[in-house]
């Protein structure tokens, strides 16, 4: 990032800090995600605008350079890069067409050329909301001056700065206040929080709620989008809500710092102990060839024992074992930190949580930012994990495999369960069955009770029975009707049939810089097809190229050889990783399907909306108020009401819980168009998909046997890797 920097501030030599930084945050963050210059433009374009002005043809161009730096290709390099009716061509299959003759006439035949390739292209705001939420305390005065209350960066900001946050609340007896006053004379490693309150704002998250951890069990919290997982997983981290002090807690939520600290030794400095050990060890060495006496070759006697102990020597290839198991290579492992982008950087930090085992450790969503390799490898890790584990996911094997207990939050309370997921929702089950029959068997006997009541309440014989019945009737315990979550359900919109072929990849080759020959393809020599039948998963490790083939089918990038021959009535609608935080969050549902489709009435926007889940209020609030899961939803809607044939998905699950994880394969099962989908979930993947494309070792693979063989062979190599 230093080249861009400098490039930056050489550009725009009036920019301030704030804003350079926030600038130098997107494009590290995104680095991998920016396909050309245009992309670069929609993320930061508006900002270096403000800053300078200069005209748009210009700072295209400077952002035409910036991810020529960030890709590490020279001068003119992106040229052909971003040149898509260069880099390779999309034929439509049944309209042959003489290139040679229609560039003869050029002007003339321009539209007719135009429609050959699908050149739809995402115009979203890539405008990261995490990045800038970082930088929203310094930067909003200063924002304010240069962007108008219209302005997408301003709206950003607002939105943003509108969020309250989150406070927590708990009772505490005299008697652990009194032993946390003398230094914590019980030192049990078991964790009680009582009758505690988390709000966020105004609005109530948990209320008298009890929350117990015991030493060595791993627990799995789940429930509903925006009930407060992450936020009660923030509270105890900060210590709002108070635990005994010598429990050491370790949250994995912030990236590791990006500086030139290799990513072993990143690993390997969060052991305090071993590095203290070391520096004593070498302080006592130099003293002995200084001409130290007896007593400093008995404390270096002394070090040496304590070193043996610690398995200070067995460190780097304990730390390597973990790194290499999140995906690191053993020549990514010296890589600096500062080399990677913020997702391969979360990995970094989840190795030097693993690496450090804190007696409690906080895990929230840790299978979004790994492949299905690495998840596997996690899976097996965590599940001889010596401390006390909290993890917050939407994995449903990852819950089925990992946790020895279950915290559902519902109603602002948390209820427990032993097993994991799939026994918790067997057990929940049953409970609900229980209360609901308990219910309805107790309204049964009041009405009973009640009709004596009322028929012999003006007898005078029966006068003394009257009031025993009043009596009990008052004595009965208040149960309540089970109340039922809502059903999430997702309904994709009908299609019309083609005949075949619809899509096909012909010899496909693809590398980023097509001007130089030492440059590597990403995949070569790939021939693929589908239909409106076809349920394809494509999988493989992080960096094997699932994105960037997902772009070439859809017309985002073009080959570098070989061809893709599309439908004429081919339409795709394409949902990726970027289309939640892309969203206008300063609207409502309702008006973004308006202001991207207008002209409807407004019944129609909410039945669209309805098909995902997003009715009633849901519709009509600010999209900035909804939780992860929701947007996610409002995105699918949104894709889907230009009416596409063919669904094609960048990790769709990343932002929705269990429930619409559910719902989504259920819809992807029922609609009659085709699917090609990049995930992680293999519950999802197993629900859908019925054929697997593996990206990886330059090329991609269709392999039968499905997940199952997918799944065979990684643990084959993981056992491989292992030995």
């Amino acid at each position: 990032m230093a080249a861009c920097g400098d490039y930056i501030r050489k550009e725009f030599p009036t920019i301030d800090d704030d804003l350079y930084q926030y600038v130098e945050g997107i494009l590290d963050s995104s680095r991998d995600d920016f396909e050309d210059g245009e992309e670069v433009y929609e993320a930061i374009g508006e900002v270096l605008h403000e800053v300078a002005d200069k005209p748009e043809k210009e700072v295209r161009k400077i952002c035409k350079r910036l991810l020529a730096i960030l890709k590490g290709i020279p001068d003119g390099g992106l040229d052909v890069v971003n040149d898509k009716r260069n880099n390779g061509v999309n034929k439509v299959l049944n309209a042959p067409v003489n290139l040679g003759a229609m560039a003869a006439t050029l002007q003339d035949q321009v539209e007719d050329i135009k429609s050959i390739w699908v050149t739809t292209r995402d115009d979203g705001s890539k405008v990261d909301a995490k990045k800038l939420e970082k930088a929203e305390a310094k930067l909003q005065q200063k924002l304010e001056k240069r962007v108008g209350d219209s302005g997408a960066v301003n709206r950003n900001v607002n939105a943003s700065m509108a969020l309250e946050t989150a406070s927590a609340s708990q009772m505490t007896s005299k008697k652990d206040s009194r032993m946390e006053g003398k230094g914590g004379v019980n030192r049990t490693q078991d964790i009680r929080i009582e009758n505690f309150d988390v709000a966020y704002g105004d609005r109530v998250l948990l209320q008298g709620a009890d929350l117990t951890l015991a030493f060595g069990r791993r627990y799995g919290l789940v429930g509903r989008n925006g009930l407060g997982k992450t936020t009660l997983l923030r509270m105890i981290s900060s210590k709002q809500l108070r635990i005994p002090s010598h429990v050491r807690v370790l949250h994995v939520e912030q990236e590791v710092a990006s500086d030139d600290t290799s990513a072993l030794h990143s690993v390997l400095e969060c052991d305090h102990e071993r590095s203290e050990l070391l520096s004593r060890e070498a302080d006592l060495q130099h003293a002995l060839e200084e001409g130290g006496g007896d007593s400093i070759g008995e404390e270096l006697a002394r070090v040496y024992e304590a070193m043996r102990l610690a398995e200070v020597d067995k460190a780097p290839a304990k730390a390597s074992a973990i790194l290499s198991g999140l995906g690191f290579s053993v020549e990514r492992q010296s890589w600096p930190t500062k080399s990677f982008s913020g997702g391969w950087r979360m990995r970094l930090a989840l190795a030097r949580a693993l690496f450090s085992r804190p007696d409690l450790l906080l895990l929230d969503e840790p299978t979004n930012m790994l492949d299905i390799k690495a998840i596997l490898w996690l899976e097996k890790y965590l599940q001889s994990w010596p401390t006390t584990l909290l993890v917050v996911s939407h994995d449903r094997n990852f819950l089925d495999t990992v946790p020895t207990d279950i915290l559902y939050l519902k109603a602002q309370k948390i209820e427990a369960y032993r097993g994991n997921y799939d026994q918790f929702s067997r057990t929940k089950g049953e409970r609900e069955r229980n209360q609901q029959r308990e219910f309805e068997a107790q309204q049964a006997k009041r009405a009973h009770v009640q009709e004596f009541i009322d028929r012999f309440r003006y007898n005078a014989n029966r006068a003394s029975s009257v009031q025993s019945k009043i009596k009990m009737l008052e004595k009965l315990p208040e149960l309540k009707p089970m109340e039922k979550e809502g059903e999430v359900t997702l309904r994709f919109p009908e299609v019309e049939a083609l005949s075949p072929p619809i899509l096909q990849l012909n010899e496909v080759s693809f590398r980023w810089d097509n001007s130089r020959n030492d440059i590597a393809f990403l995949f070569s020599g790939v021939n693929l097809t589908a239909t409106l039948q076809s349920r394809i998963c494509i999988v493989g490790e992080n960096g094997a190229g699932k994105t960037t083939l997902l772009k070439i089918i859809t017309g985002k990038l073009s080959p570098t050889r070989g061809t893709v021959h599309l439908h004429r009535n081919l339409k795709f609608g394409y949902f990726s990783q970027h289309h939640v935080d892309q969203l206008d969050m300063s609207v409502c549902p309702v008006e973004l399907l308006q202001n991207h489709f207008p002209g409807k009435p407004m019944e129609e926007y909410r039945r669209m909306l309805g098909s995902f889940g997003v009715s009633g209020d849901l519709a009509l609030q600010t999209i900035n108020s909804l939780s992860g899961g929701q947007k996610s939803r409002v995105a699918l809607a949104l894709m889907c009401a230009a009416m596409p044939n063919f669904l094609v998905l960048d990790e769709p699950t990343n932002h929705l819980d269990i429930e619409s994880i559910e719902a989504l394969g259920k819809a992807l099962e029922a609609y009659q168009g085709g699917v090609i989908l990049v995930s992680h979930d293999e519950r999802l993947i197993r629900m859908v998909c019925q054929e697997l494309w593996v990206c990886g070792e330059g090329g991609v693979r269709c392999i039968e046997g499905g997940f199952d063989e997918y799944r065979r062979i990684i643990e084959k190599e993981l056992e491989a890797q292992k030995s």
